[in-house]
């Protein structure tokens, strides 16, 4: 990937300082710029992927949404919080969740490239929060299990692995596929779901979210 086509990242630090001065590096494969921001975000218009770094998701996503106001800006959010609620609240929200000291700086660049594809990016941490988040839920059995029957065995194990925090990428080498094999199987398992996305698939798959009569 040439430079002039890697990606451009908004680094938005609501408190303190961003923590990874070596990222991206000069060879990154993907980000090429990055631009730091303060409060009051300003969020330039060459953006490809926002980053939030924050000690209260709660708090400062909305604020960081706002000031992107109708634009589709994927948004990754950097954080010590790794409760099931706050999680949860992210993820349902769109935005990948990565918890700070559980991740390294190629995951970050991973979960960046990932945000532009449309897939939401978990560190296993997070992933783990949002799996117990699921657990503790009602589920609507008979329900969740006609939705899941309308997979077929691969697109099952698919999604198995893309509910743990994997992305395109990282499944089609456990699976050993091709990238556009695996990326044709989520476009046929997010129609069977009726979801918008990975991160509605996901919600769906794992029963946090209400299931659709079948």
């Amino acid at each position: 990937m040439r430079s002039s086509q890697r990606l451009s990242v908004a680094l938005a630090c609501a408190e303190g300082a961003w923590p990874h001065d070596d990222w991206p590096a000069p060879d990154d494969r993907y980000v090429g710029r990055v631009e730091h921001l303060a409060p009051p975000f300003r969020i330039p218009e060459a953006v490809d992927v926002a980053l939030l770094r924050c000690e209260e998701p709660s708090r400062s996503l909305p604020a960081l949404l706002k000031a992107l106001g109708d634009r589709s800006v994927p948004v990754i959010v950097v954080s010590p919080r790794q409760d099931t609620e706050t999680v949860l609240e992210v993820f349902r929200g769109g935005a990948g969740y990565l918890v700070e000291g559980d991740y390294c700086t190629h995951m970050l660049s991973s979960a960046v490239m990932a945000a532009t594809v449309g897939h939401t990016y978990l560190s296993p941490i997070a992933c783990a929060a949002l799996r117990e988040g699921a657990r503790r839920m009602p589920r609507a059995g008979d329900a969740l299990e006609r939705l899941r029957a309308l997979l077929s065995p691969r697109e099952r194990q698919i999604m198995e692995l893309l509910s743990t925090g994997l992305g395109a990428q990282e499944i089609s080498l456990r699976l050993r596929l091709s990238e556009k094999t695996v990326r044709n199987n989520l476009s046929n398992i997010y129609a069977k779901l009726d979801a918008r996305g990975s991160t509605d698939a996901v919600l769906r798959w794992l029963g946090a979210t209400p299931v659709l009569r079948t």
